[in-house]
This record gives C-alpha cells, sequence and structure tokens, in this order.
C-alpha cells in the first residue's frame, strides 16, 4: 500500500467549511422547493443541516418528509427534537455535520492517494485510526461558517426563546475550537422582505440576546426562497474575502 499521508494539505485545500443550519417547526409553503434549493447549495460546497422543532404529542409526517429531504439533498444531518431538546441537539447537529462533511474530504483525498475505489471503510484498522485523527484535528483547526435560518413563522413564536439559547449555547460550544467560527442569522418570514437577515456575519452570537424579543412572527413559510438568499450570502462573504486578500496581497507587494 503506498504511504498514506494525510496532512494540513487537506486542510489548505478546504480552506473553509460552510453550514447552512436551518430551525424550523413545518413545512414550507411559499416559493420555491427547499429540497431542490438545498440540493443547489450542496453543489457549491455548502451543507444543509435541519433540525425540527415539534410540539410533544404532535407529528406532521409532511413536515418531516421535507425536513428529512432537505438534509438529504443538502449533503447534511437532521434531526427532529421537542423544544426543551433543543439546546444539545444544536451542538450535535453542527458538530456532527462536520464530521461527515470532512470525512468526504479525506475520503477523496485518500482516493487521490490510494485509487479511486478505496474509501475510509476499507483501511486496515491502524491506518483508519490515523484518518480519523485527521478528521478530528480538521474539526477542531478548520475554519467554520455557519448561516442560520430560523422560521418565524406564527406557530413558532413560543419556541423563539428557546432557539435562541440554543444558539448562544452553539456559539459558546464552538469558541473551544483552535479554528475560526463566523455565524450568521436570518430569519424568514422577515418583516417586509421573504428573508431577512438580522445579524451579519460575527464570531459570537452574544447580540442575539437583544435581536430576538424584537422578532415578529408571520404565517407563511418560504423556506425555499430563505436557503436561496443564505447561497447568495455566502456568495457576497467569498467575493468580499477574495477583494480582502487581494488588497493585502497589493500592500506587501508594493510594500505599503
Amino acid at each position: 500500500m503506498k504511504n498514506l499521508h494525510l496532512s494540513r494539505r487537506v486542510i489548505m485545500a478546504k480552506g473553509h467549511l460552510k453550514q447552512i443550519l436551518l430551525i424550523t417547526d413545518g413545512c414550507s409553503n411559499h416559493g420555491e422547493d427547499p429540497i431542490a434549493i438545498a440540493a443547489l447549495a450542496h453543489e457549491q460546497g455548502i451543507t444543509v443541516n435541519v433540525i425540527g422543532v415539534v410540539e410533544e404529542n404532535v407529528i406532521d409526517h409532511e413536515a418531516m418528509q421535507e425536513i428529512e429531504g432537505i438534509a438529504m439533498s443538502g449533503g447534511g444531518v437532521h434531526q427532529i427534537v421537542y423544544a426543551h431538546q433543543l439546546s444539545q441537539t444544536v451542538q450535535m447537529v453542527t458538530r456532527k455535520a462536520m464530521t461527515q462533511t470532512l470525512q468526504g474530504v479525506v475520503n477523496k483525498e485518500l482516493q487521490q492517494i490510494l485509487g479511486k475505489h478505496t474509501s475510509m471503510e476499507e483501511l486496515p484498522p491502524e491506518k483508519r485510526g490515523e484518518v480519523m485523527e485527521v478528521v478530528d484535528e480538521l474539526g477542531e483547526t478548520i475554519s467554520l461558517e455557519i448561516l442560520i435560518l430560523v422560521d418565524t413563522s406564527a406557530s413558532m413564536k413560543p419556541k423563539l426563546p428557546t432557539v435562541k439559547e440554543a444558539l448562544l449555547d452553539l456559539s459558546i460550544s464552538l469558541n473551544s475550537r483552535m479554528g475560526d467560527n463566523q455565524f450568521s442569522v436570518s430569519v424568514f418570514p422577515g418583516k417586509k422582505d421573504e428573508v431577512e437577515q438580522v445579524l451579519d456575519w460575527t464570531p459570537n452570537l452574544q447580540s442575539l440576546s437583544s435581536i430576538f424579543p424584537k422578532l415578529s412572527t408571520g404565517g407563511i413559510t418560504p423556506t425555499g426562497p430563505a436557503i436561496r438568499d443564505a447561497i447568495q450570502q455566502f456568495k457576497q462573504k467569498r467575493s468580499l474575502r477574495g477583494l480582502l486578500q487581494n488588497e493585502e496581497e497589493y500592500y506587501d507587494e508594493s510594500g505599503m
């Protein structure tokens, strides 16, 4: 077997890990098909994870199918929970999605080194352990960008305080990582538009405490347009990052 050397090259190749975290309690009923838009996000290197917040003893099978479909087509993880379980679930889903995405990256790297038909599961136990060490290290060091989409349709109103606490806990949990974290929060429907950004990119979510009490809740659930808007926000962020890098290179080269 060729020498297995998985190291910083994987980290550098990946750059930033991009996730959409969708928190909702029901079916979309306005705009484009969210399952199709989630597939579009996944094609562009963005993982879509979904947490379905349900009432005790109330099961909406149609909503559950949509939640599962969005996560599956978005290459992500989904979980159905009661509101009181939300905090630990948000952290678990985020971490699980990171590991799943990174395993995919490492698998591609393995196939380049060992051949197209080789996957992590086929490696001898000691080599598999090495690979998982790389995945764990990446999970702690890679830059993470999470765009959180919160359903603010009418039925979500009583759940919003719990959503806020869950997101603050997520921020604290992820800040223990060595890698950079960037969060952005949008709600749907917004006050004037289908989607409204309520928190621009930031390394922590503390300002949510002042934002969430002011959120208005409405009747429609434009999940597809919300995911499309999230894709656009990632594009804008990438463009801005490119501009800043070009500026830095210019100043380095010119000695200014």
